[in-house]
Formats: C-alpha cells, sequence, structure tokens
C-alpha cells in the first residue's frame, strides 16, 4: 500500500483535471474529492443523515437523495449556513481521502483537493507529504472559466474572487506547475514529478525500513 501522499490543488479552471489525469495514466492512484462529495452524501451515509437533521428534510428527495439544488439555495450567501454544511461533509470528505490514497497499491498516491487552501492547508491534511499547487495566469483562468461554463467576465470574476487567492495557494505549495494551456509543458512537468516522487516514495521507505530493522 502507498504511503508516500501528494495533496494536488489549484484554483478553478486552473487545469487540476488534466494534470490528475496526466498521473493516472502513469499508474498513480488518485483520490478526488469533488467525486467523494458526493458519494459521502449517498442515501445511507452518516454524512446525509446529519445533513437532514440540521437542515431538515426539505433537502431530501423523494427517493431519499440529496437535493442539491434546495441545499444550495438554503446555504448560498449565508455564511452561517454553509460552516454548518461544511462541517458535517468536509470531515466525512478527508477521512475517504486518507482511505483511498493509504489502500493504493501504486508507489504514491494523489489527493486532489481544490479547496486545499480554504478548507485549512497543512493542518487539515497532516497525512499529505507534499503539496503540488497548478497555477494559472489570472486572465488565462478567467477565460478558461468563461470558456468552460459559458458565463460572462463578471461572474467569471465573483468565481475566482469567492475562492482563496493565488497567492495563498503558492504559499502552501512544495511543487508548482504552470498551466497556461501548453499540454506539452503540463506532460513535461507531469513526467518530471513523476519521476521525482517515485524517488522520494522510495527514499521514505527505505528510511522506514531502516528505522524499523531489529537491533
Amino acid at each position: 500500500m502507498s504511503d508516500y501522499f501528494i495533496g494536488l490543488t489549484g484554483g478553478i479552471a486552473s487545469g487540476k483535471s488534466a494534470l490528475e489525469r496526466a498521473f493516472a495514466a502513469r499508474g498513480i492512484a488518485v483520490a478526488d474529492a469533488d467525486l467523494l462529495a458526493r458519494e459521502v452524501v449517498r442515501p445511507g451515509e452518516p454524512a446525509l443523515a446529519a445533513v437532514a437533521e440540521r437542515f431538515g428534510r426539505d433537502v431530501l428527495m423523494a427517493d431519499g437523495q440529496l437535493d442539491r439544488a434546495a441545499l444550495r439555495v438554503r446555504v448560498f450567501g449565508n455564511e452561517e449556513e454553509r460552516r454548518a454544511l461544511e462541517a458535517i461533509v468536509h470531515p466525512a470528505i478527508r477521512r475517504r481521502l486518507e482511505e483511498i490514497c493509504r489502500q493504493a497499491t501504486s508507489p504514491y498516491a494523489i489527493a486532489t483537493i481544490p479547496l486545499l487552501t480554504e478548507g485549512g492547508g497543512r493542518a487539515a491534511y497532516p497525512w499529505l507529504h507534499r503539496i503540488l499547487v497548478v497555477d494559472t495566469p489570472t486572465e488565462v483562468q478567467k477565460q478558461r472559466l468563461m470558456q468552460r461554463d459559458g458565463i460572462d467576465a463578471v461572474l467569471a470574476d465573483k468565481m475566482m474572487a469567492a475562492q482563496a487567492s493565488r497567492a495563498d495557494r503558492l504559499a502552501l505549495a512544495d511543487d508548482i506547475v504552470v498551466n497556461d494551456g501548453d499540454i506539452t509543458h503540463l506532460q513535461r512537468a507531469a513526467d518530471d514529478l513523476h519521476r521525482r516522487y517515485l524517488a522520494l516514495a522510495d527514499a521514505g521507505n527505505m528510511h522506514s525500513m531502516a528505522n524499523n530493522r531489529p537491533l
């Protein structure tokens, strides 16, 4: 099982998914917080029961599934309600991220966490060995977001402003990939990082073996 873990993060429309796919193509296990955010609130999951208890049965559909639209209305623009939701869902996501990474059979594992900076950074994820930030020039990020979501510049600015600043994300970084749209550069960066992480994971395993060697 893996025991070397990389946190992958970046702003909205920065190219996290493209870099995640590049690592997966190299045989590396990836746990994605956005996907797990849906998994942890499936019917039967403790987090869904806690959400229904906190926000009422109105946030559930007739079949017991979470009514995401109704919940979004409840928490949108309401800081107290948003924080209450995060206090239920985020710990469940963090636990699943760590479980998946620790169960991985690849030499190291990637945890893709879009809101790593906003969600407490290293303090919230003490099991991460390194943090990799995908950094995109602000104007490129804005244009990509507008094209991806079919929105105007005003809404794109608001969505970007709602996240942590570029400077705050970069302050957490051990490694940075600049993603300005050049796919060749992104693939080269993935190759370089893959080799680096393999070496670091191997060194960590050797250190662990040395420490556990009987006297």
